[in-house]
């Protein structure tokens, strides 16, 4: 051998000893990281809810979890005590001992379905259980709940153009979507026309032909949408008075789901049942028109229109207007200042009495309405020092005098009101620390202390929970908020990869919950496989400023991606373990989206991304959503439309860095062609990309997201990380035994 190949082998055998094997992950190390997931940490919490059951005007009880079992607790809040009870059967006696008569121990379950509202079932009760409303060859009936007898209230109903129905085009149901008049005599609700609306398709995967899921599901610039004819019922007489209006959209102030509340939305019987109150909602989302209509003769007033340049919400999941007949009133909610308050109207002239709520913060619900004292109870965010996105629980009254604020500490607040409103139960907490319930007077004076949460276990078990930070977003002037999640056992001399899971909204966010939670995904699971995870809530947040929400107004894609980026640079200065040469990201759904476009937008920036059943391009996703925070489809004389510049598949060609895909394929929600749409584009730019399907799975994954959220980790492990997981961990899902007994 010469002497120049000696040196070359030499050198060759010198950097192959000399390179650094990459790290090897350990089962047990996904093990561990497996223990920090929901199934695994909530079980560790003890005494951390307090979910109300009341059964007279001053008497409750809660069942409570504890290390081994359960107990449950009566309160009674006129005494101020509480008392433990080990089972359901002496709770009962105790209940009984208390109302004077005997109380049916069958009574004590949890959770069941309330009336007045869907509740997920197929029935929908009348305020007094007497009756119950469904669906039946698209036609409404009611049922004599005490014999069973049926009764047909429409007999012109039919395929796609029935009454009640419940379909949103990316949400769909079988229950009808109604509501009862207060006596139970009347029913409002809609006859809905999709006759001539566009069809969605999905084929199953099985042996043999597929078969064919075909439903309508309209489009962005689609000619044609739903429409609903809106009609009351007289129940005894079996009459139906069509509302002199024309057809509505099917939209409401909340979505286009106009049951997204639970119930049917933007409705409001007068407490005499005389009157309808009703809101008619523009396609785009920017008119909206308050109604009253006669019960009897359909006769509909047309009482005051708003108008916005982008898009008008009612509220944060529920809505927050209110119809007071008796004194022709109308509680109103509006961002007309830049935040969203409350106002009082008029309802014979159709203009403003007074504001009720004043100031740079956020009214986020409208609790309880007490048109005797002339008070609102409501929750609402950034009033108070700290966190902008804590709840707090407020009353004020009608003129805006007198505003009171009935949970002071700081945190969190969700509230439960008793049903006669003298009492409410007070829950709080933070990211940060668990969750304390007491229960409170009217006044927000605390008349005996429920629960303390005890989670040593769950530190014992080495949890911890993640730091709530604020950065500035990429104006370089706007705050905004995030949780950051490192591992257990941090070394604060290494750097560590960073990984971003977003969920840009822009109804929503990707903190989403602002309390105490046991887990969030699996961010923590991924900081103790060596990242550090980050959750940034950017701008277009809804519970901010309306200006703050509107920020993205007209282009989606931008999905809080420059916020995303200033403030993983702003973390990355404050903290130098943070590695901002490795990022990852991923999200699921509009966090799909969102993926993608980070890493194609931001190609140098984001290594790696996993993007689960993305809505890439929003001309494939039900009309709604574009239209409602994009404006309606416009088309361009270049074949292009405003819609365009927008869709994931067009940047594809940017791709630097490792991309996975992943769709089920019976997705209803979001179409899994949404996805094929930029797989395609990739395979034309000869990109490099990895995809994962489900084959008759639904938007969720359904019993496949444990397989998802495994591919998820080692995707990261093997790209972001360079390092090599365990061949095919398996997770394990379980059941909490204290729920089991």
């Amino acid at each position: 051998m010469n002497k120049s190949l000696l040196t070359t082998a030499c050198l060759a055998i010198a950097v192959t000893v000399g390179a650094q094997s990459p790290r090897v992950i350990t089962t047990d190390e996904y093990a561990h990281a497996e223990s920090m997931l929901n199934y695994n940490t909530e079980p560790l919490m003890d005494r951390a809810m307090v979910q109300p059951n009341w059964v007279s005007a001053s008497l409750f009880w809660y069942r409570v979890l504890t290390p081994t079992s359960s107990e449950f607790v009566l309160v009674d809040a006129a005494k101020k005590g509480k008392t433990t009870y080990a089972d359901r059967g002496a709770l009962a006696q105790a209940i009984s001992t208390a109302l004077g008569k005997p109380f049916d121990a069958s009574k004590l379950g949890e959770g069941r379905r309330g009336r007045g509202g869907r509740g997920g079932g197929l029935e929908v009760l009348s305020p007094d259980g007497k009756r119950a409303a469904f669906i039946r060859d698209w036609n409404l009936w009611v049922k004599e709940v005490a014999t069973g007898q049926e009764v047909q209230l429409t007999t012109d109903g039919e395929k796609d153009f029935g009454y009640a129905t419940d379909n949103a085009g990316w949400k769909t149901g079988e229950g009808p979507i109604l509501r009862w008049s207060a006596d139970g005599k009347k029913i409002a609700t809609f006859k809905d026309d999709q006759r001539h609306v566009s069809d969605m398709y999905l084929v199953t995967t099985n042996v043999g032909k597929p078969t064919l899921r075909a439903w309508k599901y309209p489009l962005p610039g689609d000619s044609v949408i739903p429409m609903i004819q809106r009609i009351i019922v007289d129940v005894d007489a079996k009459k139906v008075i069509v509302l002199n209006v024309p057809p509505d959209p099917h939209r409401a102030t909340l979505s286009d789901d106009i049951a997204s509340s639970g119930t049917f939305d933007d409705v409001d019987w007068a407490e005499d049942d005389a009157q309808l109150a009703f809101v008619s909602t523009s396609r785009d989302h920017k008119h909206e028109k308050f109604r009253i209509a006669d019960a009897a003769t359909g006769a509909v007033r047309e009482v005051f229109q708003e108008d916005v340049a982008t898009q008008f919400e009612s509220g944060r999941g529920a809505i927050d207007w209110r119809y007071l007949a008796k004194t022709n009133e109308i509680i109103w909610y509006s961002e007309r200042d830049n935040f969203g308050h409350l106002y009082l109207y008029d309802a014979t002239t159709g203009k403003v009495k007074n504001p009720i709520t004043q100031g740079e913060w956020v009214v986020s619900r409208l609790v309880k309405v007490d048109e005797k004292k002339r008070e609102i109870y409501f929750m609402a965010v950034g009033r108070e020092p700290g966190c902008p996105y804590f709840n707090h629980f407020y009353k004020v009254g009608f003129d805006g005098k007198k505003l009171q604020l009935l949970t002071p500490e700081e945190g969190n607040h969700t509230v439960a009101l008793s049903p006669s409103g003298d009492y409410f139960v007070d829950s709080w907490s933070t990211p940060e620390t668990p969750p304390v319930a007491v229960l409170r007077n009217a006044e927000g004076k605390v008349v005996t202390p429920l629960e303390k949460a005890d989670v040593s276990r769950l530190v014992a078990a080495g949890w911890q929970a993640p730091k709530l930070f604020s950065v500035k977003a990429h104006d370089g002037k706007t705050d905004i908020y995030g949780l950051l999640f490192t591992p257990k056992h941090l070394d604060s001399t290494k750097k560590y990869p960073i990984i971003d899971y977003i969920y840009p909204g822009p109804q929503g966010g990707s903190v989403g919950n602002w309390g105490f939670a046991a887990s969030r995904n699996d961010n923590q699971a991924l900081a103790e496989l060596g990242f550090i995870v980050v959750e940034i809530e950017g701008t277009s947040n809804p519970y901010r400023s309306k200006s703050f929400h509107d920020m993205a107004y007209g282009n989606m894609a931008e999905n809080t991606l420059p916020d995303q980026v200033s403030g993983i640079q702003q973390l990355g200065r404050r903290y130098p373990f943070i590695d901002v040469d490795r990022v990852g990201i991923w999200g699921h759904s509009g966090g799909g989206f969102a993926t993608a476009g980070a890493m194609f937008r931001y190609p140098d920036f984001f290594k790696v991304g996993i993007s689960e059943s993305g809505n890439h391009d929003n001309r494939n996703y039900e009309d709604d959503w574009g239209e409602r925070y994009d404006g309606l489809l416009v088309k361009n004389a270049d074949g292009t439309d405003n819609y365009t510049a927008q869709a994931n598949e067009n940047y594809a060609k940017n791709l630097k860095g490792k991309l996975m895909l992943a769709h089920g394929l019976m997705d209803n929600n979001v179409p899994p062609a949404n996805t094929l749409l930029v797989v395609e584009a990739l395979e034309k730019a000869n990109k490099d990309y990895d995809l994962v399907v489900f084959p008759n799975s639904p938007h969720g994954y359904g019993p496949n997201g444990p397989y998802m959220m495994r591919r998820r980790w080692d995707y990261f492990v093997t790209n972001l990380m360079g390092a090599i997981p365990p061949h095919e961990y398996q997770m394990k899902p379980k059941t909490d035994p204290r729920n089991m007994q």
